[in-house]
This record gives structure tokens, sequence and C-alpha cells, in this order.
């Protein structure tokens, strides 16, 4: 397992994966939007050179947002997810983040747990958040 930093070659792939993953994934465009933005920063994993594990993080001064972590079904449940985390939160505070939020469907139990796991604390919900009417569960991890 190769991890790594996107690269703008990648997001075909990743929005190939993304689509697998998600009912409402983002497309190559908002995807290459947020890659060329200067404040996002992307992790993956590799096997047979194929992408098996993604996320991205933005920072902006203290605050950081992962924006996405999605992880091929046959490679779930194996710490691929964790890893990619990690990466993620490593990078926001080498960025100079002293705080991590997210946004989760509630319905994602899975991955409620793997943020609960790495220090994330839920601070409350968004109503309808998402496209299909689904709530959100805000999340925050402190760095510092």
């Amino acid at each position: 397992m190769n991890g790594r930093p996107w690269r703008y070659s990648d997001l075909p792939a990743i929005a190939a994966l993304e689509k697998e993953c998600f009912s409402d994934p983002w497309n190559h465009r908002a995807l290459a939007e947020s890659f060329l933005s200067g404040h996002f920063y992307g992790s993956l994993l590799e096997e047979d050179n194929a992408v098996v594990a993604y996320g991205g993080v933005s920072v902006f001064g203290e605050d950081a947002e992962v924006q996405l972590i999605g992880v091929s079904e046959m490679y779930r449940r194996c710490g691929r997810g964790g890893r990619v985390l990690e990466d993620l939160l490593a990078i926001a505070g080498e960025k100079g983040a002293r705080r991590v939020f997210l946004e989760v469907r509630v319905s994602n139990s899975p991955a409620i747990m793997l943020y609960l796991r790495h220090g994330f604390d839920g601070l409350y919900a968004r109503s309808r958040y998402y496209a299909d009417g689904e709530d959100a569960v805000v999340m925050m991890k402190e760095l510092v």
C-alpha cells in the first residue's frame, strides 16, 4: 500500500471512486476546483497502481475541514480510511490548523465510529443538509 499526496492526474480515478462510494458524489469539476484552490490538500492510498482510498482537507488559518474521505468497498474496515484521516489531520496541523471540522450523514455509522475513534466529538446536527434531505452531524477535533 502506497500513500501519497494527490496529483491532478489522479482526479479521474478519485471521481470514479467517489461515484462508487456515495449517492451524492463530487464530480470531476468539483474535485478539480478544490484541488486548484490553494488551500486544499489531498491524500490517497494506492494498491497495484489503483486508488483505493482518498481524502481531502481544506485549511483556513486555525480551522480546517475534512471535505471528503472515500474507500473502495473491497478495502473498507481494513484501516484504510483511518490512515487517510490520520494523514489529513497531520497535514492540517502542519498548515497551522488548531481545529478540524467535518460533516457526516447521520446514517453513516461506520464513518461516525471512525471519527470518534480518532478523537472527534459531535457538536450539533444540520437538518436536511444533504440533497436527499438527510441530516448531517457536525464533528470537531482539537489538534492542540
